[in-house]
């Protein structure tokens, strides 16, 4: 192909495309409006601000921004919808003196042009009688004018993304969308507890923070009195940073490190590095795969932090990384270690029965049996572990007489137990294998729960319903899984704001010695999105059958190793976990001769 001298094939882009563009960095989904227009609100100092959040069963409507900040004069209230003005910063040195949440000057402009915006705003203390409203479409200003207004600036976005079809199909349901609402003003309120922050849904208030001095009452409005009660001061200063907020005993921890939540120079932002040095911190007063409850507020030197990695400034870099990791360890590993970390004894929990007020079973004509076998022999000493684990494996219990023709593994021998963990067997062949008891018995709940598949999905109740309390982003993911969970034996009954009844669980989980089984079932569900080749009700059963089955590190009997065993060689699938993880090694003799050079 010739080369055509005469025709450019360079051109300018037209600022609405520009501006669409700049849209797609800036404005992920409403809760990137929502993030945007928060921080220009704190900038403007504001002591109160609302968000009222409309929907549908489509999704988000519109948002609304209410602040009694400075406000903007007529000129000012134009100019703030074209790219790049702002008030924060006048030159390139600025940036290494960042003390604003917003300076880049794009975001009203970026969310002007794939929406419709109405700002109405008037100038605070000024004496000026008359608003300003200003309406723009898709980057447009189609209106200009006075309006009568309150001090402060109020910011309605409607129909975002009606004009790129494109993005808004990518939005997820209302609740989801609700959900990142949530979580992000969790954070932003715990970074200016100073600031009185309301939240409404379709009219219902959803949060509610107060003005404080103290980040701890902000805590206490959000996550409740309970976190507060288990949380600990953590406190530093040196020359380039100083240190302050909670963090949780060890009693306090989850499976995620989604409430490890950080501010630095009050911009709550995300960092594997912080939370890492965080973790850290608590050495081996925790688990490996648990992680703490904190909320730490760092003040850092401005010049070693840069918030223009990215758009979104929810990313940050940091010079002396390696002295402020180690500060924050320090500082927290110096908290924990200051106060009393012996937890406090629980109340006695409530227990679960079925209709006939006995151990609940599953209905005739399936696969397993939950029925309690009879006695025989010598029985084991019955601690509170034994029983335990003597309930866990009777809900796995094989029905006699209806065994699977197609057994996928040899008889095997239990001669020990390794590390509360691995099951050491034998076969008739002379082999060893090595057993992981958590994953084969998650492995087997799990094609229990599997194998009910179109039947009734008998539920049994609770003497006393278990109150579940969840912030308030977890609640609007929790409602779209109602539904899901109804269909697994679990009975969730709305019970107030972000509170829930839990009347029923399903069968197979037998009696609930410890409601914290289902207090962790729901974190895993709400804790992250699930992944696209995975529906709900997949998620639901893996979650059932991890939290259901074994743990690793629980100390069995021989006896109670060999269930698990027999259990394991009936499965559908004995090889792997859900997760995919393999639950079993076999080692030949072979194997073993050429390990120790025998060959």
């Amino acid at each position: 192909m010739k080369n055509n001298h005469n025709f450019s094939q360079i051109h300018i882009l037209d600022q609405v495309t520009v501006n669409q563009i700049a849209a797609g960095e800036v404005v992920e989904r409403p809760a990137s409006v929502v993030k945007e227009l928060v921080e220009n609100a704190i900038d403007a100092a504001a002591r109160s601000i609302r968000i009222d959040v409309v929907s549908s069963a489509e999704g988000i409507v519109n948002v609304r921004i209410i602040d009694d900040g400075c406000g903007m004069t007529p000129a000012d209230a134009l100019l703030a919808f074209t790219p790049h003005a702002t008030s924060k910063i006048t030159r390139i040195d600025d940036l290494t003196h960042i003390r604003t949440l917003g300076f880049r000057g794009e975001a009203l402009a970026s969310i002007a042009s794939v929406s419709r915006v109405t700002l109405t705003t008037r100038p605070h203390a000024t004496g000026v009688v008359a608003g300003t409203k200003v309406v723009v479409e898709g980057g447009i200003i189609k209106k200009t004018g006075e309006t009568g207004a309150p001090e402060g600036t109020t910011v309605l976005v409607e129909d975002l993304f009606f004009n790129t079809p494109a993005r808004k199909k990518f939005q997820k349901s209302k609740n989801t969308e609700i959900s990142h609402i949530h979580a992000l003003l969790e954070g932003i309120c715990l970074a200016h507890p100073e600031i009185s922050f309301r939240m409404f849904t379709d009219q219902n208030e959803h949060l509610v923070t107060d003005r404080s001095p103290r980040i701890l009452d902000t805590i206490a409005r959000i996550y409740g009195s309970d976190v507060v009660k288990e949380l600990v001061p953590v406190s530093l200063s040196l020359p380039f940073i100083k240190i302050s907020g909670y963090t949780s005993r060890p009693s306090l921890s989850r499976k995620d490190a989604s409430r490890l939540m950080i501010a630095i120079n009050q911009r709550y932002v995300s960092s594997p590095v912080i939370t890492g040095a965080i973790r850290e911190g608590y050495g081996t007063l925790l688990p490996k795969e648990r992680f703490p409850v904190a909320f730490l507020s760092l003040k850092i030197d401005t010049e070693l932090v840069d918030v223009n990695v990215h758009p979104t400034k929810k990313l940050v870099r940091l010079s002396r990384e390696n002295e402020i990791v180690q500060a924050i360890r320090e500082s927290v590993t110096t908290a924990l270690l200051s106060h009393d970390l012996i937890p406090a004894v629980r109340p006695p929990l409530p227990l679960l029965t079925g209709e006939s007020g006995k151990d609940a079973v599953i209905e005739p004509g399936m696969r397993y049996d939950l029925t309690t076998p009879a006695s025989s022999g010598v029985s084991e000493s019955t601690h509170a572990g034994t029983v335990t684990t003597d309930r866990q494996l009777r809900q796995t219990e094989l029905s006699t007489g209806i065994l699977p023709v197609d057994v996928k593994l040899p008889l095997m021998e239990v001669i020990g137990q390794f590390g509360g963990i691995y099951i050491l067997t034998t076969t008739e062949s002379g082999e060893l294998v090595l057993i992981d008891q958590h994953a084969a018995h998650e492995r087997i709940l799990y094609e229990q729960v599997i194998a009910r598949t179109g039947g009734d999905h008998r539920s049994q109740e609770l003497i006393v319903p278990v109150i579940l309390h969840r912030t308030a982003q977890e609640a609007a993911v929790l409602l779209d899984l109602i539904p899901a969970l109804a269909k697994e034996g679990f009975v969730f009954e709305e019970f107030g704001r972000d509170t829930f009844l839990v009347r029923a669980i399903p069968v197979v989980l037998g009696k609930l010695e410890d409601t914290t089984m289902i207090d962790e079932i729901v974190s895993d569900l709400v804790s992250q999105e699930p992944a696209r080749a995975v529906n709900n009700r997949e998620r639901i059963t893996r979650i059932i059958a991890c939290r259901g089955a074994i743990k690793g590190g629980t100390v069995c009997t021989k006896e109670q190793c060999q269930r698990i065993v027999n259990q394991i060689r009936y499965a559908k699938n004995p090889f792997t976990c859900p997760h995919g993880r393999p639950t079993m090694i076999r080692f030949s003799r072979a194997d073993l001769d050429t390990m120790f050079k025998r060959t």
